[in-house]
């Protein structure tokens, strides 16, 4: 009898071995969704056609992140989450951000972005090198490195702005992570102070990457000494502006002077910030928020395979909270999805000696 069982069980972890993925079956899917919109943009399809398929393939999408996923386990957060994709048409702004569900109980409150290192692995793949044709946008391959740069958030959670950082807050990486990076900034389409801030905090631990964001609490104050850099280096752009406009638009080294002034005033003005922040008031508290969102998001984040545990007497060897089991039975026992791919490691001994008792 044992020797069937262990037959079985490695036969199915060789099957599981052999299929795709539930992340290859997902990204099969989100590539086939963007074909095929992009097909119906090429023949005219009208507007309204092409909406629909848009919803119905995220749905489709969001589907699929949650089974991948499973609920979050994180405080302040809901179980369920949305689908991170804002649009699968490569016309629209939000195409292409990160493969993952975003996470939050209002738009105007915090949120959390989830994925997995594989999905964020490809998505991060096809930003680096020659996968990202603008320079300025290219990412590392590798995970660690780019949680530290403004333009993976850019691309990763945000839509129509981009992500600049103020300063990096020093965390205490929470027992279990991998990797815990907070940091403060905002989001903006243009140069200058960003007044509505926000602590973001990228926490991987074991398979997951979580990315949340919240508003600054007590907001970002606003320091003297770093407001007189901007004022000073608006007024010099702005002279610089009106030279270009007087001359109908024709003095491009005007032009181009301002765009300059603007830049290094928003450098030093940030600078600024990064330096002087630290020592007022309101930092102990913008680090203790990052802080406290780092350690509930390394926290419980989903049940895996080595905790799963049998209720006495049970024979159902599915993981709680998995949600999904299939069709394929032993006599006797009840096999999940999630758990099958687990099988050639310890919970096949695991789960023989429980079958033993």
């Amino acid at each position: 009898m044992m020797r069937l069982v262990w037959t079985f069980l490695f036969a199915l972890a060789g099957g599981a071995a052999f299929a795709g993925s539930p992340e290859d079956d997902y990204i099969a899917a989100r590539d086939k969704a963007i074909s095929d919109i992009a097909a119906q943009e090429s023949s005219n399809a009208p507007v309204e056609a092409l909406d629909a398929a848009n919803t119905k393939a995220q749905a489709d999408l969001e589907k699929r992140l949650g089974a991948i996923l499973g609920p979050l386990a994180v405080k302040d957060f809901p179980a369920s989450g949305t689908i991170n994709l804002e649009s699968l048409s490569a016309s629209d702004i939000g195409f292409g951000m990160l493969d993952g569900l975003r996470y939050a109980k209002s738009d105007e409150g915090p949120s959390i972005v989830a994925t997995t290192r594989g999905l964020a692995a490809r998505w991060l793949q096809s930003r680096a090198g020659a996968g990202e044709e603008d320079e300025s946008l290219r990412l590392p391959a590798g995970l660690d490195e780019a949680l530290k740069l403004d333009a993976f958030y850019t691309q990763a959670i945000g839509a129509d702005a981009a992500f600049v950082k103020t300063l990096d807050f020093s965390l205490k990486k929470p027992e279990g992570a991998d990797i815990a990076i907070a940091r403060l900034g905002g989001w903006t389409q243009d140069v200058g102070p960003i007044y509505d801030q926000l602590v973001v905090v990228a926490v991987v631990k074991g398979d997951r990457v979580l990315i949340a964001e919240a508003p600054a609490a007590p907001p970002v104050p606003k320091i003297a000494a770093c407001e007189a850099l901007w004022t000073a280096a608006d007024a010099t752009a702005q002279k610089f502006q009106e030279t270009y406009q007087g001359s109908d638009l024709k003095d491009q080294q005007a032009y181009d002077s301002a765009n300059a002034a603007w830049e290094k005033g928003d450098g030093d003005y940030r600078a600024c910030m990064g330096e002087r922040l630290p020592g007022d008031p309101a930092f102990p508290a913008l680090l203790a928020e990052a802080q406290q969102l780092a350690d509930n998001m390394a926290g419980k984040l989903r049940q895996d395979c080595s905790s799963a545990e049998l209720p006495n007497g049970s024979h159902d060897l599915s993981l709680r909270n998995s949600g999904r089991k299939t069709a394929t039975h032993f006599p006797g026992i009840a096999l999940s999805l999630r758990w099958r791919a687990c099988c050639a490691g310890c919970c096949a001994a695991r789960s023989a000696a429980r079958l033993q008792r």
